[in-house]
């Protein structure tokens, strides 16, 4: 297998109909898509609403089956429905809203549900649940309702649910666009451990720059194709495409920028606040 997931010339289109043997695509989602993903690289997709990044992160878990082209999963056709519990099982989802995604009365038995409809035995589903408790910071929730829990939390009780399920790949689409900046920073946070940790591949989807500046690879969609690719430093210096794109470069890469056409001596590929700080330092100490 040399890579988890591939889009091959994949097309999407919510209009698709080949009734009678007469066929017609209308509003692509997605047009000639073409890129892969290698088991526990970090992928972030990024794009405005309605570019086609949510469409992808179903493709990648087959919720739904291209028009045109082909999706494998661990080299397997998605459209092979002998496999679909497998594929399904390897790949997490992890959506925008947790209210969609949270069905138990309680944190445990929110967690409990999916390796109960896998046919976990009892004392591995036991061991599982303790180890995504702990794992999510949701120790001392867990008989608590979901309901009454922050945005948050809620979206780490629904990762707590994937992770019981012990998936190769997780897909979060938007999973932290509901959230305030605290709830968004425990997301990422566990996003990132996940990654580098227990080497979890992660599929990003966000509109949110800053977001995607630990990932190793950044794919820019707009009107269903991948206009471009790199990793967060190559993507974030073409200023004047990702505005064209209908996004913006991170606040601190346009701070740097501005300082940096004022003469200031600064990189103008800084990312990230930590690493703005550390070629500032010197300039001060001067």
């Amino acid at each position: 297998m040399e890579y988890f997931i591939s889009f091959d010339n994949v097309y999407y289109s919510y209009d698709f109909n080949d009734e009678e043997d007469s066929t017609y695509y209308e509003n692509y989602a997605v047009s000639g898509i073409n890129f892969s993903v290698k088991e526990g690289e970090f992928l972030a997709i990024i794009g405005r609403n309605g570019s086609g990044k949510s469409t992808i992160a179903k493709l990648a878990n087959a919720l739904i089956f291209p028009s045109e082209g082909v999706v494998t999963v661990l080299d397997i056709d998605t459209t092979n429905e002998e496999y679909l519990y497998e594929i399904r099982q390897n790949v997490g989802m992890v959506f925008q809203n947790p209210d969609n995604q949270i069905i138990g009365t309680s944190v445990e038995e929110d967690i409990a549900f999916g390796p109960e409809n896998l046919g976990v035995p009892r004392e591995e589903m036991i061991k599982r649940i303790e180890f995504a408790l702990k794992y999510t910071g949701l120790t001392e929730l867990r008989h608590n309702e979901p309901h009454y829990l922050s945005g948050g939390q809620k979206q780490r009780v629904a990762i707590a649910g994937i992770l019981a399920m012990k998936p190769r790949c997780i897909v979060l689409d938007e999973a932290t666009a509901m959230l305030d900046p605290i709830g968004r920073k425990e997301v990422m946070s566990l996003i990132k451990r996940l990654n580098e940790e227990d080497k979890i591949t992660i599929i990003h989807i966000t509109h949110h720059m800053d977001e995607v500046t630990n990932a190793d690879r950044v794919l820019l969609i707009d009107n269903g194709r991948i206009i471009m690719e790199g990793t967060p430093k190559e993507i974030f210096i073409r200023s004047e495409e990702l505005k064209e794109a209908g996004l913006e470069q991170p606040q601190i890469t346009t701070l740097v920028n501005e300082l940096a056409d004022e003469g200031i001596d600064l990189p103008r590929d800084i990312i990230t606040v930590d690493e703005a700080l550390e070629h500032i330092k010197p300039l001060i100490a001067r």
